[in-house]
């Protein structure tokens, strides 16, 4: 019989202890000195109360921790020593059934692994969904992790050995989190489309409008209708818009906007916008399922674009919603000469349409958003969720740096015009002039030399520029310093240059009432309430020049990295996203209409 939190609340300290037995291998004692804090509300408190206990116990006993796990594949195996819970996560990754040349490759990793360490590596086999890593994963990960800093992989170990917990405790207590198994799914579903020159190699990219694009927007339409959305259409920019009437019926009360994009960076992650889209989903079909109304609608949208990857036109899809689509985008060209307007045209989008998509901010009572966080705080602090504050605003630039391209080997270095040195020392200023602030950013993320050859001096650089800050002064500060100091660097320099704003976002902070929201569904979710602020630009940003918004996100694997296939969370996480997004429509459901 499955364990209850209501069990081992009630349990005598013997008892309790016994019931939690093997949960960090051979170190019962973190279990049992988490049990001093009961009773616990949710299986997450227990989870975070354990990874307390350990972060207060200090380094050594962290060490000796990690040493008590065993090698994967190692000795312990072989000689089946392993314990019944580590037998049971190697054999389901398949380690017990390993080939001459895997054994092998697993032994010498393991092998080089303790000498540059000192300790066994450890991974969470049974991975970010429970089912089990590949062996094929498992060595890739190996492999990776070996370039690590000390320190770093310290701390990720610690994190692995945390996610084996998490899993272990769902066997006890036959606990699945099967709303966050269903978003992962929903997310690897849409993670099969990806555009030509990444799909052979694996890679995720879907960019505003292509064939990939188009495929997710009706697979994104076809799972609104299954979860029971009663109206779903590809509005006139491509978004795709979900709407679940209140119980008076479709006009009967105002809604709820939700949702985030579905567009990729490229070569990104599964969970960038996507998860904001799915989370409400899952909301929705419960309620489907159920039967339920609530007294105001929900709106899900599915944002056809944000990244900016296809044309410089960042957040035309959400910017559409409040009225700010330029029409002047529609001649921009990609790289294949086809501009934004026949680009619609061919998927079958109405550009008379665009304006009829402005949204009556009088008809929704705010705008949430959930997102995969994108850094490593959540991550490094054991948190699976937190309440964001505000978001950073944002400008960029696409620039171009013109000298004298000329022989690399006859034009002596005090005559050059090298128009890419010039931006190598735009780049090194802004790291130290950001770095001033403390919490600004500047990147230099984009850096080409146009036909540039490996004996010629460059004579253009095209670059990009993004600078943020969490308020606007701050941020233009920062910007009128680097340009100011580009104008200088190219009058010593000789060269010249141009520049193109293409995005000026207003930092975002968000709205108090709907902030308190999120923070309420962590408290009854038994979550500690961490707030942060979001260095990363998002659709809430535009919603928020018509009406209140807040952000809830959730925790990332792998040190937090984002735009990045390695980006990832687990059901877990995304489940208890799921239950705080349910938990603010409960909310609401209880306030004065």
């Amino acid at each position: 019989m499955a364990l209850t939190l209501a069990q081992l609340n009630a349990a005598p300290p013997e008892e309790a202890a016994r019931l939690l037995a093997g949960l960090y291998e051979h170190s019962d004692w973190i279990a049992q000195a988490a049990l001093a804090r009961r009773p616990f509300v949710s299986l997450a408190q227990l989870k975070h109360i354990m990874a307390q206990v350990l972060q207060e116990a200090g380094r050594e006993a962290q060490l000796a921790l990690i040493r008590a796990h065993p090698e994967l594949a190692g000795k312990a195996m072989v000689s089946k020593t392993l314990t019944a819970e580590s037998t049971h996560e190697q054999t389901k990754a398949g380690l017990t059934d390993c080939t001459p040349d895997e054994f092998e490759r697993l032994q010498r990793l393991n092998a080089d692994y303790k000498a540059k360490f000192g300790w066994p590596f450890i991974l969470a086999v049974r991975g970010p969904r429970g089912v089990g890593l590949n062996k094929a994963q498992i060595i890739a990960a190996f492999e990776r992790r070996l370039h690590h800093h000390p320190e770093v992989e310290l701390q990720e170990c610690l994190r692995h050995i945390h996610r084996i917990v998490e899993i272990r405790l769902q066997d006890k207590f036959d606990q699945q989190p099967s709303l966050g198994h269903l978003v992962w799914d929903w997310q690897e579903e849409l993670a099969q489309f990806s555009e030509p020159g990444y799909a052979e190699r694996g890679q995720l990219t879907v960019t505003y409008l292509s064939d990939a694009h188009r495929a997710c927007a009706q697979s994104i339409a076809h799972q609104m209708q299954a979860c029971g959305f009663d109206e779903v259409e590809i509005d006139a920019v491509g978004n795709v818009v979900g709407r679940y009437f209140p119980a008076g019926g479709a006009d009967a009360a105002r809604y709820l906007l939700t949702g985030s994009h579905y567009d990729t960076v490229r070569n990104g992650g599964k969970y960038d916008g996507r998860l904001g889209i799915f989370v409400p989903m899952a909301c929705v079909r419960e309620l489907h399922q159920s039967g339920r109304r609530l007294r105001h609608g929900i709106e899900v949208v599915a944002f056809a674009e944000e990244e900016g990857q296809r044309y410089k036109a960042t957040f035309l899809a959400s910017g559409a919603l409040i009225g700010d689509f330029k029409t002047e985008w529609l001649a921009q060209k990609d790289a294949d000469g086809i501009s934004m307007r026949e680009a619609m045209e061919r998927a079958g989008l109405c550009v008379a349409d665009i304006a009829k998509i402005r949204r009556d901010p009088k008809r929704y009572l705010g705008f949430v958003e959930v997102h995969i966080e994108q850094g490593p705080v959540l991550n490094e602090l054991n948190l699976p969720l937190g309440v964001v504050t505000s978001i950073n605003g944002s400008v960029r630039y696409l620039a171009e740096v013109i000298g004298t391209a000329s022989h690399a080997g006859t034009t002596p270095m005090q005559r050059r015009r090298d128009a890419a040195c010039a931006v190598a020392e735009l780049a090194l200023y802004m790291e130290r002039r950001a770095a001033l602030d403390g919490d600004s950013v500047a990147t230099i993320g984009q850096w080409q030399v146009p036909n540039g050859s490996i004996n010629v001096v460059p004579g253009r650089c095209a670059f990009s520029l993004d600078m943020r800050a969490p308020n606007d002064a701050q941020r233009d500060a920062l910007a009128r310093d680097v340009l100011h100091e580009l104008e200088a660097i190219c009058q010593r320099r000789g060269v010249r240059f141009t520049l193109e704003e293409t995005l000026r976002a207003a930092a975002a902070p968000s709205a108090p009432e709907w902030q308190s929201r999120w923070e309420h569904a962590l408290q009854a979710l038994g979550l500690s309430v961490f707030k942060l602020p979001s260095g990363a630009g998002h659709d809430a940003m535009k919603l928020h020049e018509i009406m209140p918004q807040a952000m809830l996100f959730v925790r990332g694997e792998n040190g937090g990295i984002s735009h990045n296939p390695l980006e990832s969370t687990t059901s877990d996480d995304m489940q208890l996203a799921v239950e705080a997004f349910a938990h603010v429509l409960h909310q609401l459901e209880g306030e004065a209409p």
